[in-house]
């Protein structure tokens, strides 16, 4: 299997490569900016990119979603955002960022299969209404992409439009925070870190 992260934008956001192998079709997942550094990724292991899947709808997250001409894949209450420069905050700034590409909608428990590679969306809302976290089965288990919801040492905000405290952990609590300890969690900025390292943390 690959998986490859790939740092992008000025603010760092974790853009992750999957595919079953060389060659393979791969899953873009949060292709933030700089699709010049994504597309090396591609290149370098001769993947055809086949669709992209955003973790929630903040800007920073899709800003390159129109760049490879395939689907881009959210959960329902987050579509909204990808087609609306205020509600994905883009518009606070100098370039407004609205999704072009197809937008295809995700529910909670759906199974996204491509190749050989198998991911479970768990619906983890808080930092947004549609935030997701995606739960890698196959080919290997205990890897989850957290988005913004869980970081290592951290956990996302709460306080943008679209946010909730409450919710935000009740979705690490009963989402996350009951995988198994060494579950490896990959997210949306930072360093990787583990479901039992976060729980021992004291976070919540």
């Amino acid at each position: 299997m690959i998986l490859e992260a790939v740092s992008v934008g000025s603010m760092g956001v974790n853009c992750y490569i999957l595919a079953e192998a060389k060659g393979s079709r791969a899953i873009i997942i949060d292709p933030g900016d700089q699709a010049f550094k994504i597309r090396n990724v591609l290149d370098k292991y001769g993947l055809k990119p086949a669709f992209i899947i955003n973790t929630h709808g903040h800007f920073d997250h899709i800003g390159a979603d129109n760049d490879f001409g395939i689907p881009v894949y959210a959960h329902t209450s987050d579509i909204p955002l990808l087609k609306d420069a205020l509600l994905n905050l883009s518009g606070l700034f100098s370039s407004p960022v609205m999704v072009e590409s197809e937008i295809k909608s995700l529910e909670d428990n759906q199974i996204i299969d491509l190749d050989g590679i198998r991911l479970k969306v768990l619906h983890t809302p808080g930092h947004t209404e549609g935030g997701i976290t995606l739960l890698l089965q196959k080919p290997v288990d205990k890897i989850a992409f957290t988005g913004d919801t869980l970081f290592c040492g951290g956990i996302g905000r709460s306080d943008l439009a679209g946010g909730s405290q409450d919710l935000l952990v009740k979705s690490i609590k009963e989402k996350l925070f009951t995988l198994a300890d060494d579950t490896r969690i990959y997210p949306g900025h930072g360093r990787p870190s583990t479901v039992g390292e976060e729980k021992r943390s004291g976070l919540l």
